[in-house]
């Protein structure tokens, strides 16, 4: 599986963005997906996770409640939904994908990974 993120730009505080992952292959729905960030110094921490049939997701505290992951089988896509955006959120994007379709958070677990995509909050 390949995976390309898109989406990333700059937004004031509060704002709200949306990333888009597109997926190459045929098996994009036998994986969990994931979204993982990596601020500037920082190591990649996981943001939000998504079963392989979307019934199960998982967020990390800081962004429960404001973010969301989906995702469409049948376009082969996965997306985060960003509201209420806070200047912490800054950093690289990573989609990813995992050989096991439940939900999980280590980042040891995603197989595939695509090249980031950078979302910078202005306050």
């Amino acid at each position: 599986v390949q995976l390309q993120a898109s989406g990333g730009g700059l937004v004031q505080a509060g704002g709200s963005r949306v990333l888009s992952c597109a997926a190459s292959g045929r098996t994009f729905s036998r994986y969990g997906m994931g979204w993982f960030r990596q601020a500037p110094g920082q190591e990649r921490e996981f943001v939000a996770s998504i079963s392989w049939d979307g019934r199960s997701t998982y967020y990390a505290d800081s962004v429960k409640g404001r973010f969301t992951i989906s995702r469409d089988n049948t376009k082969s896509m996965a997306y985060l939904q960003m509201n209420s955006l806070k200047p912490e959120d800054t950093a690289v994007y990573y989609c990813a994908g995992s050989s096991i379709g439940q939900v999980s958070t280590p980042t040891r677990l995603y197989l595939y990974w695509g090249q980031g995509t950078l979302v910078t909050v202005s306050s």
